[in-house]
Protein backbone atom coordinates (compact mmCIF):
# COMPACT_ATOMS: atom_id res chain seq x y z
CA UNK A 1 0.00 0.00 0.00
CA UNK A 2 1.33 3.53 -0.89
CA UNK A 3 2.10 5.85 1.70
CA UNK A 4 0.10 8.83 2.15
CA UNK A 5 1.34 12.24 1.29
CA UNK A 6 2.90 14.34 3.84
CA UNK A 7 2.48 17.89 4.24
CA UNK A 8 4.27 20.61 6.44
CA UNK A 9 1.96 22.29 8.83
CA UNK A 10 2.80 25.60 10.34
CA UNK A 11 2.65 25.19 14.46
CA UNK A 12 1.95 29.12 14.49
CA UNK A 13 -0.96 29.70 11.77
CA UNK A 14 -1.74 26.70 10.98
CA UNK A 15 -0.62 27.02 6.82
CA UNK A 16 0.06 24.15 4.55
CA UNK A 17 3.21 23.18 2.12
CA UNK A 18 4.27 20.71 0.31
CA UNK A 19 7.50 20.68 1.17
CA UNK A 20 9.72 21.72 4.41
CA UNK A 21 10.10 25.60 4.84
CA UNK A 22 12.78 27.72 7.02
CA UNK A 23 10.04 30.20 6.65
CA UNK A 24 6.40 29.89 6.87
CA UNK A 25 4.85 31.37 3.86
CA UNK A 26 1.59 32.36 5.39
CA UNK A 27 2.37 34.12 8.48
CA UNK A 28 6.55 34.55 7.97
CA UNK A 29 7.52 32.77 11.22
CA UNK A 30 10.75 31.15 11.28
CA UNK A 31 11.42 26.96 12.20
CA UNK A 32 7.44 26.38 12.53
CA UNK A 33 6.63 23.73 10.22
CA UNK A 34 5.85 20.64 11.25
CA UNK A 35 5.44 17.33 9.16
CA UNK A 36 2.20 15.86 9.37
CA UNK A 37 0.16 13.65 6.88
CA UNK A 38 -1.96 14.88 4.14
CA UNK A 39 -5.77 13.65 4.32
CA UNK A 40 -6.55 12.14 0.99
CA UNK A 41 -9.20 14.02 -0.59
CA UNK A 42 -9.87 17.31 1.78
CA UNK A 43 -10.37 20.41 -0.04
CA UNK A 44 -6.93 22.57 0.82
CA UNK A 45 -5.96 26.33 0.98
CA UNK A 46 -8.65 28.63 1.65
CA UNK A 47 -11.66 26.65 0.81
CA UNK A 48 -10.54 23.80 2.79
CA UNK A 49 -13.69 24.22 4.91
CA UNK A 50 -16.48 25.10 2.25
CA UNK A 51 -16.65 20.58 1.81
CA UNK A 52 -17.84 20.65 5.56
CA UNK A 53 -21.46 18.78 5.63
CA UNK A 54 -23.90 20.44 8.24
CA UNK A 55 -23.82 19.03 11.55
CA UNK A 56 -25.63 16.14 12.27
CA UNK A 57 -26.99 14.80 15.44
CA UNK A 58 -27.45 18.64 16.87
CA UNK A 59 -29.38 18.39 20.54
CA UNK A 60 -30.15 21.36 22.70
CA UNK A 61 -28.29 21.28 25.66
CA UNK A 62 -31.03 21.28 27.89
CA UNK A 63 -32.74 18.04 26.49
CA UNK A 64 -29.32 16.24 26.49
CA UNK A 65 -29.75 13.38 29.25
CA UNK A 66 -26.65 14.23 31.79
CA UNK A 67 -25.32 10.77 32.97
CA UNK A 68 -22.03 10.12 35.53
CA UNK A 69 -19.58 8.42 33.60
CA UNK A 70 -18.86 4.90 34.69
CA UNK A 71 -15.76 3.86 36.26
CA UNK A 72 -13.49 0.73 36.66
CA UNK A 73 -11.42 1.55 39.91
CA UNK A 74 -7.77 0.39 39.40
CA UNK A 75 -7.32 -1.68 42.71
CA UNK A 76 -5.01 1.56 43.89
CA UNK A 77 -7.03 3.88 46.20
CA UNK A 78 -4.40 6.72 45.37
CA UNK A 79 -4.17 6.42 41.94
CA UNK A 80 -8.23 6.21 41.85
CA UNK A 81 -8.46 9.11 43.99
CA UNK A 82 -6.25 11.04 41.15
CA UNK A 83 -8.16 9.90 38.68
CA UNK A 84 -11.65 10.79 40.18
CA UNK A 85 -12.77 7.28 41.16
CA UNK A 86 -11.04 5.07 38.39
CA UNK A 87 -10.75 4.02 34.73
CA UNK A 88 -13.09 6.00 32.58
CA UNK A 89 -14.24 3.15 29.71
CA UNK A 90 -13.19 5.47 26.20
CA UNK A 91 -10.62 7.56 28.55
CA UNK A 92 -7.25 8.50 27.42
CA UNK A 93 -4.63 9.24 30.07
CA UNK A 94 -1.54 10.75 29.73
CA UNK A 95 1.37 9.77 32.73
CA UNK A 96 4.89 11.21 32.48
CA UNK A 97 7.35 11.77 35.11
CA UNK A 98 11.37 11.81 35.48
CA UNK A 99 13.20 8.30 34.39
CA UNK A 100 13.32 5.60 36.97
CA UNK A 101 10.46 7.64 39.28
CA UNK A 102 8.19 4.43 39.09
CA UNK A 103 5.53 5.04 36.14
CA UNK A 104 5.87 1.67 34.85
CA UNK A 105 5.94 -0.36 37.89
CA UNK A 106 2.72 1.95 39.29
CA UNK A 107 1.16 0.75 36.01
CA UNK A 108 2.04 -2.83 35.37
CA UNK A 109 0.82 -2.89 39.54
CA UNK A 110 -2.55 -1.51 38.37
CA UNK A 111 -3.17 -4.07 35.31
CA UNK A 112 -2.24 -6.55 37.55
CA UNK A 113 -4.82 -5.78 39.95
CA UNK A 114 -7.16 -4.76 36.91
CA UNK A 115 -7.06 -8.61 35.43
CA UNK A 116 -7.25 -9.49 38.92
CA UNK A 117 -10.94 -8.35 39.06
CA UNK A 118 -11.70 -10.02 35.32
CA UNK A 119 -10.27 -6.98 33.30
CA UNK A 120 -8.64 -7.45 30.20
CA UNK A 121 -5.47 -5.56 30.34
CA UNK A 122 -3.00 -4.94 27.71
CA UNK A 123 0.58 -3.52 28.50
CA UNK A 124 2.34 -2.38 24.99
CA UNK A 125 6.25 -1.78 25.71
CA UNK A 126 8.46 0.25 23.45
CA UNK A 127 11.32 0.49 25.57
CA UNK A 128 11.84 -3.08 26.96
CA UNK A 129 11.16 -6.21 25.81
CA UNK A 130 8.44 -8.84 27.26
CA UNK A 131 11.74 -10.35 29.35
CA UNK A 132 12.49 -7.34 30.68
CA UNK A 133 8.69 -6.70 31.86
CA UNK A 134 8.22 -9.90 33.53
CA UNK A 135 11.71 -9.71 35.33
CA UNK A 136 9.82 -6.48 36.59
CA UNK A 137 6.86 -8.37 37.23
CA UNK A 138 8.87 -11.00 39.21
CA UNK A 139 10.27 -8.51 41.54
CA UNK A 140 7.12 -6.96 42.18
CA UNK A 141 5.63 -10.35 43.42
CA UNK A 142 3.50 -10.21 40.28
CA UNK A 143 4.29 -12.63 37.72
CA UNK A 144 3.30 -15.83 39.50
CA UNK A 145 -0.71 -15.72 38.84
CA UNK A 146 -0.22 -12.35 36.50
CA UNK A 147 -2.52 -12.39 33.92
CA UNK A 148 -1.37 -9.30 31.98
CA UNK A 149 -0.79 -9.25 28.40
CA UNK A 150 2.04 -8.26 26.86
CA UNK A 151 3.22 -6.62 23.44
CA UNK A 152 6.44 -5.54 22.75
CA UNK A 153 6.17 -3.60 19.72
CA UNK A 154 6.81 0.08 18.39
CA UNK A 155 4.65 0.65 15.19
CA UNK A 156 1.12 1.98 15.49
CA UNK A 157 -0.13 -0.02 12.71
CA UNK A 158 0.26 -3.22 14.84
CA UNK A 159 -0.70 -1.99 18.02
CA UNK A 160 -3.68 -0.23 16.33
CA UNK A 161 -4.50 -4.49 15.18
CA UNK A 162 -3.84 -5.98 18.43
CA UNK A 163 -6.18 -3.58 20.25
CA UNK A 164 -8.89 -4.84 17.64
CA UNK A 165 -7.66 -8.17 18.37
CA UNK A 166 -7.79 -8.32 22.09
CA UNK A 167 -10.26 -5.44 23.12
CA UNK A 168 -8.62 -4.80 26.58
CA UNK A 169 -10.83 -2.62 29.39
CA UNK A 170 -7.60 -0.91 29.37
CA UNK A 171 -4.19 -0.48 27.76
CA UNK A 172 -0.91 0.82 28.33
CA UNK A 173 1.91 2.27 26.01
CA UNK A 174 4.90 2.92 27.32
CA UNK A 175 5.89 5.03 26.27
CA UNK A 176 4.14 7.00 23.51
CA UNK A 177 7.53 8.55 22.13
CA UNK A 178 8.67 5.29 21.27
CA UNK A 179 5.78 4.52 18.75
CA UNK A 180 6.39 5.40 15.05
CA UNK A 181 3.55 5.37 11.95
CA UNK A 182 5.00 3.69 8.67
CA UNK A 183 2.80 6.78 7.01
CA UNK A 184 5.10 9.40 8.13
CA UNK A 185 9.13 9.34 7.14
CA UNK A 186 9.95 11.09 10.45
CA UNK A 187 11.73 9.15 13.20
CA UNK A 188 10.15 8.03 16.56
CA UNK A 189 9.77 10.76 19.19
CA UNK A 190 9.70 13.25 16.54
CA UNK A 191 7.14 15.87 16.96
CA UNK A 192 4.94 14.67 14.01
CA UNK A 193 5.31 11.08 15.25
CA UNK A 194 3.72 11.47 18.63
CA UNK A 195 1.01 13.95 17.45
CA UNK A 196 -0.09 11.89 15.10
CA UNK A 197 0.32 8.29 16.61
CA UNK A 198 -1.45 9.68 19.99
CA UNK A 199 -4.29 11.30 17.54
CA UNK A 200 -4.79 8.32 16.16
CA UNK A 201 -5.06 6.15 19.67
CA UNK A 202 -7.15 8.64 20.68
CA UNK A 203 -9.11 7.85 18.18
CA UNK A 204 -9.35 4.09 18.15
CA UNK A 205 -10.26 4.95 22.20
CA UNK A 206 -12.87 7.28 21.38
CA UNK A 207 -14.46 4.83 18.89
CA UNK A 208 -13.85 1.05 20.80
CA UNK A 209 -14.39 1.81 24.23
CA UNK A 210 -10.67 1.03 25.40
CA UNK A 211 -9.26 3.17 28.33
CA UNK A 212 -5.38 4.15 27.03
CA UNK A 213 -2.69 5.09 29.03
CA UNK A 214 0.01 7.31 27.43
CA UNK A 215 3.43 6.57 29.09
CA UNK A 216 5.46 10.36 28.47
CA UNK A 217 9.35 11.83 28.56
CA UNK A 218 9.66 14.23 29.95
CA UNK A 219 12.48 17.40 29.11
CA UNK A 220 15.11 18.31 31.66
CA UNK A 221 12.72 21.27 33.04
CA UNK A 222 10.09 18.99 33.70
CA UNK A 223 7.48 19.58 31.20
CA UNK A 224 6.24 16.66 29.18
CA UNK A 225 8.46 16.19 26.06
CA UNK A 226 6.57 16.43 22.69
CA UNK A 227 4.15 19.00 21.47
CA UNK A 228 1.76 20.72 23.34
CA UNK A 229 -1.00 19.72 21.95
CA UNK A 230 -0.75 16.19 23.23
CA UNK A 231 -2.00 17.61 26.45
CA UNK A 232 -4.62 19.16 24.78
CA UNK A 233 -5.76 15.88 22.76
CA UNK A 234 -6.44 13.40 26.15
CA UNK A 235 -8.92 13.42 28.74
CA UNK A 236 -6.40 13.43 31.93
CA UNK A 237 -2.23 14.43 32.46
CA UNK A 238 -1.05 13.42 35.40
CA UNK A 239 2.60 13.78 36.46
CA UNK A 240 4.59 11.53 38.45
CA UNK A 241 6.73 13.58 41.32
CA UNK A 242 9.23 13.19 43.83
CA UNK A 243 12.84 13.07 44.55
CA UNK A 244 14.51 9.94 43.80
CA UNK A 245 16.34 9.41 46.75
CA UNK A 246 13.60 9.33 48.03
CA UNK A 247 10.89 6.69 49.02
CA UNK A 248 7.80 8.98 48.70
CA UNK A 249 6.03 9.63 45.07
CA UNK A 250 3.36 12.23 44.21
CA UNK A 251 1.13 11.71 41.55
CA UNK A 252 -0.70 15.04 40.61
CA UNK A 253 -3.65 15.77 38.19
CA UNK A 254 -3.09 18.70 36.24
CA UNK A 255 -6.08 17.87 33.73
CA UNK A 256 -9.32 15.67 34.11
CA UNK A 257 -12.14 15.77 31.99
CA UNK A 258 -13.73 13.41 34.53
CA UNK A 259 -12.21 14.63 38.21
CA UNK A 260 -10.93 17.10 39.84
CA UNK A 261 -7.62 18.86 38.92
CA UNK A 262 -4.33 19.53 41.19
CA UNK A 263 -5.67 16.20 42.97
CA UNK A 264 -2.87 13.88 44.34
CA UNK A 265 -1.94 10.93 45.29
CA UNK A 266 0.80 9.55 47.92
CA UNK A 267 2.68 6.57 47.55
CA UNK A 268 6.03 4.79 49.03
CA UNK A 269 8.47 2.82 47.17
CA UNK A 270 8.78 -0.94 48.32
CA UNK A 271 10.64 -3.26 47.59
CA UNK A 272 7.22 -4.38 46.39
CA UNK A 273 6.21 -1.59 44.29
CA UNK A 274 4.30 1.49 45.27
CA UNK A 275 2.08 1.17 48.16
CA UNK A 276 -0.22 4.02 48.82
CA UNK A 277 0.22 6.08 52.01
CA UNK A 278 -3.36 6.72 53.69
CA UNK A 279 -1.83 9.92 55.86
CA UNK A 280 0.29 11.84 53.82
CA UNK A 281 0.52 14.23 56.53
CA UNK A 282 2.96 12.12 58.43
CA UNK A 283 5.11 12.54 55.54
CA UNK A 284 5.79 15.93 55.51
CA UNK A 285 5.98 16.78 59.52
CA UNK A 286 9.23 15.97 60.66
CA UNK A 287 8.97 14.72 64.19
CA UNK A 288 11.71 17.01 66.75
CA UNK A 289 11.66 16.18 70.59
CA UNK A 290 11.36 19.10 70.88
CA UNK A 291 10.15 22.66 69.15
CA UNK A 292 12.72 24.30 67.14
CA UNK A 293 13.37 27.79 65.54
CA UNK A 294 12.45 28.39 62.48
CA UNK A 295 9.53 25.31 62.37
CA UNK A 296 5.88 26.37 61.69
CA UNK A 297 2.90 23.69 60.37
CA UNK A 298 0.49 24.36 57.71
CA UNK A 299 -2.18 23.22 56.52
CA UNK A 300 -2.49 23.29 52.88
CA UNK A 301 -4.88 22.00 50.19
CA UNK A 302 -4.17 19.39 47.56
CA UNK A 303 -7.24 19.19 45.68
CA UNK A 304 -9.96 17.90 48.12
CA UNK A 305 -7.50 16.83 50.75
CA UNK A 306 -6.30 18.74 53.22
CA UNK A 307 -2.53 18.50 54.16
CA UNK A 308 -0.24 19.33 57.11
CA UNK A 309 3.28 20.32 56.19
CA UNK A 310 6.02 21.55 57.94
CA UNK A 311 7.52 25.17 56.76
CA UNK A 312 11.36 25.42 57.79
CA UNK A 313 12.55 28.88 57.97
CA UNK A 314 16.31 29.66 58.55
CA UNK A 315 17.54 33.32 58.71
CA UNK A 316 21.68 33.65 59.32
CA UNK A 317 23.62 36.75 58.93
CA UNK A 318 24.58 37.76 55.73
CA UNK A 319 26.58 39.78 53.81
CA UNK A 320 26.77 43.12 51.11
CA UNK A 321 23.96 40.63 48.87
CA UNK A 322 21.76 38.83 51.18
CA UNK A 323 20.50 35.23 49.98
CA UNK A 324 16.99 34.51 49.08
CA UNK A 325 16.29 30.74 48.80
CA UNK A 326 12.96 28.87 48.62
CA UNK A 327 12.60 24.91 48.25
CA UNK A 328 9.24 23.98 47.34
CA UNK A 329 7.59 27.51 47.35
CA UNK A 330 8.46 30.47 44.93
CA UNK A 331 11.05 32.75 45.26
CA UNK A 332 9.57 35.43 44.27
CA UNK A 333 6.74 35.36 46.70
CA UNK A 334 9.46 34.94 49.29
CA UNK A 335 11.06 38.69 49.04
CA UNK A 336 6.99 40.05 48.50
CA UNK A 337 6.90 38.53 52.18
CA UNK A 338 9.78 39.69 53.55
CA UNK A 339 9.01 43.51 52.43
CA UNK A 340 5.42 42.54 54.01
CA UNK A 341 7.24 41.91 56.95
CA UNK A 342 9.56 44.82 57.68
CA UNK A 343 6.74 47.11 57.06
CA UNK A 344 3.86 45.69 58.69
CA UNK A 345 4.98 43.65 61.45
CA UNK A 346 8.98 45.33 62.05
CA UNK A 347 10.52 42.64 61.49
CA UNK A 348 13.56 43.44 59.60
CA UNK A 349 15.83 40.90 57.52
CA UNK A 350 17.29 42.87 54.96
CA UNK A 351 21.06 41.99 55.65
CA UNK A 352 20.55 37.96 56.62
CA UNK A 353 20.16 35.31 54.75
CA UNK A 354 16.45 33.99 54.51
CA UNK A 355 16.40 30.19 53.56
CA UNK A 356 12.91 28.33 53.19
CA UNK A 357 12.06 24.84 52.78
CA UNK A 358 8.54 23.00 52.72
CA UNK A 359 9.52 19.53 54.18
CA UNK A 360 8.91 16.15 52.36
CA UNK A 361 9.69 17.59 48.64
CA UNK A 362 5.75 18.68 48.84
CA UNK A 363 5.60 21.59 46.04
CA UNK A 364 3.22 24.22 47.66
CA UNK A 365 1.89 27.01 45.58
CA UNK A 366 -1.32 28.52 47.00
CA UNK A 367 -0.98 31.96 48.54
CA UNK A 368 -2.49 30.68 52.33
CA UNK A 369 0.79 29.52 52.88
CA UNK A 370 2.01 33.00 53.44
CA UNK A 371 1.24 33.29 57.19
CA UNK A 372 3.04 30.00 58.12
CA UNK A 373 6.14 31.08 56.21
CA UNK A 374 6.21 34.38 58.15
CA UNK A 375 5.96 33.14 61.52
CA UNK A 376 8.50 30.39 60.65
CA UNK A 377 11.24 33.54 59.57
CA UNK A 378 10.05 35.74 62.69
CA UNK A 379 10.70 32.59 64.97
CA UNK A 380 14.02 32.02 63.51
CA UNK A 381 15.00 35.39 63.34
CA UNK A 382 13.79 35.59 66.69
CA UNK A 383 15.82 32.23 68.17
CA UNK A 384 12.62 31.14 69.61
CA UNK A 385 10.44 27.75 68.83
CA UNK A 386 6.32 28.43 68.15
CA UNK A 387 4.45 26.47 70.78
CA UNK A 388 4.30 22.66 70.37
CA UNK A 389 1.03 22.15 68.37
CA UNK A 390 0.92 24.90 66.80
CA UNK A 391 -0.54 25.56 63.14
CA UNK A 392 -1.18 28.42 60.64
CA UNK A 393 -2.64 29.52 57.31
CA UNK A 394 -3.48 32.60 55.60
CA UNK A 395 -3.04 35.10 52.67
CA UNK A 396 -0.82 37.85 53.67
CA UNK A 397 -1.48 41.10 51.16
CA UNK A 398 0.91 44.02 50.82
CA UNK A 399 -1.48 45.95 53.02
CA UNK A 400 -0.46 43.50 56.10
CA UNK A 401 -3.97 42.18 55.83
CA UNK A 402 -4.52 38.57 56.58
CA UNK A 403 -6.98 37.22 54.28
CA UNK A 404 -8.94 33.90 54.59
CA UNK A 405 -8.31 30.62 53.00
CA UNK A 406 -10.71 28.23 50.96
CA UNK A 407 -12.24 25.72 52.67
CA UNK A 408 -10.96 26.91 56.41
CA UNK A 409 -13.21 24.96 58.50
CA UNK A 410 -11.79 21.31 56.78
CA UNK A 411 -8.58 22.78 57.23
CA UNK A 412 -9.07 23.25 61.27
CA UNK A 413 -10.96 19.99 61.16
CA UNK A 414 -7.66 17.96 60.12
CA UNK A 415 -5.09 19.73 62.50
CA UNK A 416 -7.45 19.19 65.10
CA UNK A 417 -7.81 15.03 64.43
CA UNK A 418 -4.26 14.89 64.23
CA UNK A 419 -3.59 16.50 67.94
CA UNK A 420 -2.85 19.88 67.09
CA UNK A 421 -3.93 22.63 69.75
CA UNK A 422 -3.07 26.23 69.03
CA UNK A 423 -4.04 27.95 65.12
CA UNK A 424 -3.40 31.02 64.42
CA UNK A 425 -5.64 31.58 61.20
CA UNK A 426 -7.72 34.69 59.17
CA UNK A 427 -10.77 36.07 61.27
CA UNK A 428 -13.14 35.40 58.26
CA UNK A 429 -11.99 31.23 58.68
CA UNK A 430 -12.74 30.82 62.47
CA UNK A 431 -15.53 29.35 63.28
CA UNK A 432 -18.48 31.19 65.08
CA UNK A 433 -19.21 28.03 66.90
CA UNK A 434 -16.69 25.13 68.15
CA UNK A 435 -17.65 21.84 67.33
CA UNK A 436 -17.25 18.38 68.85
CA UNK A 437 -14.30 17.94 65.95
CA UNK A 438 -12.43 20.64 66.80
CA UNK A 439 -12.50 19.76 70.67
CA UNK A 440 -8.67 20.67 72.05
CA UNK A 441 -7.85 23.53 69.14
CA UNK A 442 -7.36 27.06 70.52
CA UNK A 443 -8.53 29.19 67.75
CA UNK A 444 -6.85 33.01 67.67
CA UNK A 445 -8.37 34.74 65.03
CA UNK A 446 -6.34 37.67 63.45
CA UNK A 447 -6.86 40.38 60.57
CA UNK A 448 -3.28 41.88 60.20
CA UNK A 449 -0.22 40.27 60.62
CA UNK A 450 1.20 42.38 63.20
CA UNK A 451 -1.38 40.72 65.11
CA UNK A 452 -0.67 37.61 64.27
CA UNK A 453 3.18 38.68 65.53
CA UNK A 454 1.69 39.86 68.92
CA UNK A 455 -0.05 36.52 69.44
CA UNK A 456 2.65 34.57 69.13
CA UNK A 457 4.88 36.87 71.04
CA UNK A 458 1.99 36.11 74.03
CA UNK A 459 2.49 32.68 73.65
CA UNK A 460 6.27 32.54 74.00
CA UNK A 461 5.90 34.16 77.84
Amino acid sequence: MAKDKSIYVCGECGGTSPKWLGKCPHCNAWNTLVESVAESGAPSGKHRFAALAPGAGVAVLSEIDAVDVARTPTGLDELDRVLGGGIVEGGVVLIGGDPGIGKSTLLLQALDALQHANQNTLYVTGEESAAQVAMRARRLGLAPASQVSVLAEIQLEKIVATLSQLRPAIAVIDSIQTVYSDQLTSAPGSVAQVRECAAHLTRVAKASGVAIVLVGHVTKEGALAGPRVLEHMVDTVLYFEGDTHSSFRLVRAIKNRFGAVNEIGVFAMTEKGLKGVSNPSAIFLSQHPQPVPGSCVLVTLEGTRPLLVEVQALVDGGGPSPRRLSVGLERDRLALLLAVLHRHAGVACADQDVFVNAVGGVRISEPAADLAVMLAIASSLRGKPLPRGFIAFGEVGLAGEVRPAPRGQERLKEAAKLGFSVAVVPKANAPKKLGKELEGLTIHAVERIDEAMAIVRGLDA
